[in-house]
């Protein structure tokens, strides 16, 4: 069999959201006993928690939601590219290393260990014109192991209304740390949320023949 990367963090109570977003929380509303076979829970969370997928309605208003969006961008072959440490910004320089021969989905490690278990404020966001560089290349899908796109403390967010321009598909908290620079198969569907402006997914990536 192909292996198998999980790309996706830990999703629970430690999750971290980006400050007065949801965070996840989970109570039980039924429990296997007498009388009752089952467990049931009820989980309320932020879509934008973990691993997930922005709808163009989280940057613009009257946008597609995450439930409208093509699914093509999320699964096809896709590469990893790293830009570890490289300060606030990833710009093109950071990425053209490994430019020849882009495939429609690209996903960027910049951290040496993805922070899965509490907020941060200084993480590395994408410059704006990496995504132009990106989608003039022909990538339909970017993808990082950081909270955002966008620096946190952005108000403008600058690379967000490139996604929206340039019609882009985005994943963002990624886990990259144990994934070598190169090609795979990308799956991260985002579920079928019909008036939502995110998914949370399980993003993996598979090897190649």
């Amino acid at each position: 069999m192909k292996r198998l990367w999980d790309i996706s963090p830990p999703l629970h109570t430690r999750s971290p959201v980006f400050p007065g977003d949801t965070p996840y929380s989970q109570v039980w509303g039924a429990t296997i006993g007498p009388g009752c076979p089952v467990n049931v829970s009820q989980i309320t969370t932020s879509p934008h928690a973990g691993a997930h997928a922005d709808a163009p309605l989280h940057y613009a208003q009257g946008a597609p939601t995450i439930g409208e969006v093509d699914l093509a961008p999320f699964l096809g072959p896709c590469r990893v590219i790293h830009a570890i440490d490289v300060g606030a910004l990833v710009r093109p320089e950071h990425l053209a290393h490994a430019q020849a021969d882009l495939p429609p989905r690209v996903l960027v490690r910049t951290c040496t260990q993805a922070v899965v278990d509490r907020w941060v404020d200084d993480f590395s966001a994408f410059a704006p014109e990496t995504l132009e560089w990106l989608a003039d290349r022909g990538v339909r899908l970017v993808g990082i192991d950081t909270a955002s796109v966008d620096p946190a403390a952005s108000k403008t967010l600058d690379a967000h209304q490139v996604l929206r321009r340039r019609d882009l598909r985005v994943l963002e908290n990624l886990v990259l740390d144990e994934v070598p620079e190169g090609d795979y198969e990308l799956i991260a569907l985002p579920l079928k949320l019909m008036e939502a402006d995110a998914s949370p997914v399980r993003a993996v990536l598979r090897e190649l023949p």
